[in-house]
């Protein structure tokens, strides 16, 4: 995986820093902090404190970046949604200290910001891959690092469903044709290509769920 960017926001300004880090954060930092540590951190920041920012970045940017570019078939658009997540997240600084836990609360902000983008661009093919990652995370439902390890396994369950659900899930993510003219492309009814999606969508939670937990 391509490391994400390395933020840093200006007190005042709507923009990031345009000068990215490409170093990797060694984990060890995270883990060595103290959740007193952490919680001062999390305050000094929630105050304005650039640089007690700039090291809440350090610690959180390769969870928010992991968890865009599981959805996003270009890195350059991980890289430029990793920095609008951070973008809000300052500019919300006041929500920080009411946060229950900081990483999960930056990928809600993620998974939002990944629904706008959906809703912006025109490329259809290009959103497809991010609009059927966000309707299976919802459906597999686990922690936010689960989910992602359920990702890696989605191209092998999607070889796993049989010819036509593969088409009904290709056709419904990758065009913009209406349920009718997918059925038409298919040979079946609106209803009878929607309960199929239904099913493909169900057979892969299940091929899903059977990765991440495999039975004994």
């Amino acid at each position: 995986m391509k490391p994400p960017p390395r933020a840093a926001v200006l007190e005042g300004s709507a923009v990031l820093d345009g000068s990215l880090s490409r170093a990797a954060i060694p984990a060890r930092q995270a883990d060595a902090a103290s959740a007193e540590g952490h919680h001062a951190l999390v305050q000094n920041a929630q105050r304005g404190d650039k640089k007690a920012f700039t090291a809440l970045i350090e610690v959180y940017q390769h969870t928010v970046y992991g968890f865009l570019r599981a959805r996003l078939m270009e890195p350059a658009d991980a890289e430029d949604l990793c920095q609008e997540v951070f973008l809000r997240c300052y500019l919300g600084r006041e929500k920080l200290a009411r946060a229950n836990a900081v990483g999960s609360w930056l990928v809600g902000i993620a998974r939002n910001v990944l629904r706008e983008h959906i809703k912006r661009q025109q490329r259809r093919k290009e959103v497809a891959w991010t609009e059927l990652c966000l309707e299976l995370d919802s459906l597999v439902g686990q922690h936010d690092g689960e989910s992602d390890d359920a990702l890696q396994h989605l191209p092998k369950c999607m070889e796993s469903l049989g010819q036509s659900a593969r088409e009904a899930i290709d056709l419904r993510y990758s065009t913009a044709l209406k349920w009718a003219d997918i059925g038409t492309r298919l040979k079946r009814s609106e209803g009878a290509v929607k309960l199929l999606v239904h099913r493909a969508r169900q057979a892969l939670k299940y091929c899903l769920d059977r990765k991440l937990r495999p039975t004994p």
